[in-house]
């Protein structure tokens, strides 16, 4: 079994030549895409298409971006996403449709085992699933594993280590579903600020 299979499988696993020279080309676009002039928009979606597994239409990625292979990551359509995204996507990473990322989400699919010894034999990759509409605040981390249901909000700061339903709020580190969205969702967008205050 390759190193990548067992990557696959939920096992421990190591770095191959194969592995390196993916991660040396992702680099590589990564670098031009993050030093292209902020004018060059056609420049990084024609990058952004080379580096990742998939893009959909109108997706916008904000710089700078972190990665590690770049072509196990999908993105859906309608995606804006903003600065500092770092992404540890050894393994896959699928992003819905109409998505909201604020400035400096981490995502990984890769830990490492807890025991010390243990440790030195590998490490472990899960897949990171994010459902359409939802909304990423600022400084969240994703860890491996973790699904997120459509059009949830994940808070500023939390940490994500568990799944996180469809239709909810939820907060914290670790990050707990605080409640589901109601009626006054749909009246107030900010604290005491109505919608229909607007004019």
């Amino acid at each position: 079994m390759t190193e990548l299979e067992k990557m696959a499988k939920g096992y421990l696993w190591g770095d191959t030549d194969e592995y390196l020279e993916e991660q040396k080309i992702a680099k590589e676009l990564m670098y031009d895409f993050n030093t292209s002039r902020p004018s060059e928009v056609e420049k990084r979606e024609e990058i952004a298409k080379q580096l990742f597994g998939y893009v959909g239409e109108n997706v916008f990625i904000q710089q700078p971006i972190t990665i590690a292979r770049g072509k196990t990551v999908s993105i859906g359509n309608g995606t804006y996403i903003n600065s500092n995204l770092t992404l540890i996507d050894d393994y896959k990473i699928t992003i819905g449709e109409n998505c909201l990322f604020a400035p400096n989400v981490s995502i990984s699919t890769t830990g490492h085992p807890v025991d010390p010894e243990l440790r030195t034999k590998g490490m472990y990759s899960f897949p990171v699933t994010i459902g359409n509409n939802v909304w990423i605040g600022l400084g969240a981390i994703i860890l491996p594993g973790v699904t997120i249901g459509d059009n949830s909000v994940i808070g500023a700061g939390s940490v994500v280590t568990r799944d996180i339903p469809a239709n909810v709020i939820a907060y914290g580190a670790p990050c707990k579903v605080i409640r589901e969205f109601n009626e006054k969702d749909k009246e107030y967008y900010f604290r005491n600020y109505r919608f229909d205050q607007q004019e």
